[in-house]
């Protein structure tokens, strides 16, 4: 029998053979051809798409386990930014008609949801993205040659760097990339967001005249309607939806005819804005060149206004998330004003138990969020010089951010904020027992006065409402008049219109 000690040694032992594994070389055993770049020939699998230096790049980076391919919109956006150049570069005498329409071909497979698999690279990577870019003009160049007839490899006829790179470089092509990425997705998630706030907005609808309790620090306030903190939560997801409108806009101003560090060597004249012309006709976005594209080149206020409006939203649904675990909590020794729908048991050992599962991961996943900006905080502002070569980390942060946002508000809709249902009778115990209301008679009997009826009821656990009938403060008419809960509200039911 092993020793405590050996086991483990043995399970330590396995699992760093384990971890090495998933690190290893990829394999190039089978069928290969050969390419070559500065440093030399090497064997890329003969059926792969990508070339040479995506070859080195998966040997060099196997650190994250995620793939650039792991989320298509970015692959989607390289083949759009791919699009637009070599129609920039047509449109300006730099590239001939059938190179021009083998890029088309590749493209448009891609953007069809084809040749996903060969963009591998791993996103944490050195080069300021250089890695990422070169797997995206070697899958494009070999899937245009086979589109246009002819085998992988034979760039004579379509080269990633010559053709597909054509008056590019890494430092304006992958932080456009990035841009578009971040568009095409934020239009899908606002359109979640519309509907998760029509969700609110419905149960604000069928519950605007039922009265509660709102509280304020945790401690009893004054009357409100749960249709009035439904809608509540509806409007301030409305003012999240418009702040990522105008944050996408920062993403409409774009470097691509920079080159290297922005002086533009090697662009030919008027490709700038013949590429932002092409980009905005894909996108039906205003695509624009920046003014200055040596300070576009290193500046990330772009991806800074967008990351922060992500964490924003995310501290909005934070927010809400946890109100909705007060309200649900108990359901003996807490508020229980309202139930969320039961989706698993919550306890390996207290029966009976179920927890508040979808706003928890609605906080987890916001609190990821808030740490992604903090990311491109510090990426943002680490950049030397002329360039910044941790967009790649940028690019991966927000557009993670942007995923998880996405798909956990349609998982905090359908399977919690649509079927939320209230505790009516709880609802209506801490309405007639409850001291907030004495704040209206504040105008009537003064602050000093008002204050000393609430010690009272404190003191002896009796009704506000009680203690003013026993000492026969106000006739029955004024307290119907002055304490009725759902004047109290101030409803104003023309505000809230159904969906």
């Amino acid at each position: 029998m092993l020793k405590v000690s050996a086991v483990v040694a043995f399970a330590v032992s396995s699992m760093s053979n384990l971890l090495w594994a998933q690190q290893t070389t990829p394999s190039t055993a089978g069928k290969t051809r050969t390419e070559k770049d500065l440093l030399g020939e090497k064997q890329v699998p003969a059926d792969a798409y990508y070339g040479v230096q995506t070859q080195r790049a998966l040997e060099n980076f196997q650190l994250s386990g995620v793939a650039i391919n792991h989320y298509p919109g970015f692959v989607e956006a390289w083949a759009l930014v791919k699009l637009a150049a070599a129609q920039a570069n047509y449109d300006v005498g730099a590239m001939k008609k059938e190179r021009l329409d083998a890029i088309e071909k590749a493209c448009n497979a891609v953007l069809a949801g084809k040749y996903h698999d060969q963009f591998q690279v791993d996103w944490y990577q050195g080069g300021a993205g250089t890695s990422t870019n070169m797997n995206a003009n070697e899958v494009l160049a070999n899937i245009g040659l086979e589109l246009s007839g002819h085998k992988k490899g034979e760039y004579q006829f379509l080269e990633p760097h010559d053709d597909l790179n054509m008056s590019q470089s890494t430092n304006d092509s992958y932080p456009t990339a990035i841009k578009v990425a971040f568009i095409l997705r934020n239009g899908k998630l606002i359109e979640e967001l519309q509907k998760l706030s029509a969700s609110f907005r419905a149960k604000g609808n069928a519950y605007i005249e039922i009265v509660k309790m709102g509280r304020t620090e945790l401690q009893d306030a004054v009357p409100m309607t749960v249709g009035q903190e439904f809608y509540a939560y509806a409007s301030s997801l409305d003012n999240e939806i418009q702040l990522l409108r105008d944050s996408e806009k920062a993403l409409y101003t774009e470097n691509m005819g920079a080159t290297a560090i922005g002086t533009g060597i090697n662009v030919p004249k008027g490709y700038d804005q013949k590429f932002a012309e092409h980009l905005s006709k894909l996108l039906n976005k205003p695509i624009v060149p920046a003014p200055d594209m040596l300070a576009a080149t290193w500046d990330q206020q772009g991806f800074v206004i967008y990351s922060s409006a992500l964490k924003s939203l995310a501290i909005k649904l934070s927010k809400i998330s946890s109100d909705l675990i007060l309200l649900t909590s108990g359901p003996r020794a807490g508020l229980f004003e309202i139930n969320l729908p039961a989706l698993q048991p919550g306890s390996s050992i207290m029966p009976g138990k179920v927890n508040p599962v979808v706003p928890e991961v609605m906080n987890l996943v916001a609190f990821r969020v808030m740490g992604n900006d903090f990311v491109v905080t510090l990426a943002a502002h680490s950049g030397q010089l002329q360039l910044n070569a941790y967009e790649p980390v940028e690019g991966l942060a927000v557009i993670e951010s942007q995923s998880l946002l996405f798909n956990t508000s349609i998982l905090f809709r359908t399977k919690c904020v649509d079927g939320i249902t209230l505790n009516e009778k709880q609802l209506e115990h801490y309405m007639e027992t409850t001291v907030g209301i004495v704040t209206a008679l504040n105008p009537v009997l003064g602050y000093d006065k008002a204050t000393e009826l609430a010690q009272e009821a404190y003191s002896s656990g009796k009704g506000i409402i009680e203690i003013i009938r026993e000492k026969h403060i106000l006739t029955d008419a004024q307290i119907k008049e002055l304490l009725d809960p759902a004047k109290l509200t101030n409803l104003d039911k023309s505000k809230y219109k159904p969906n």
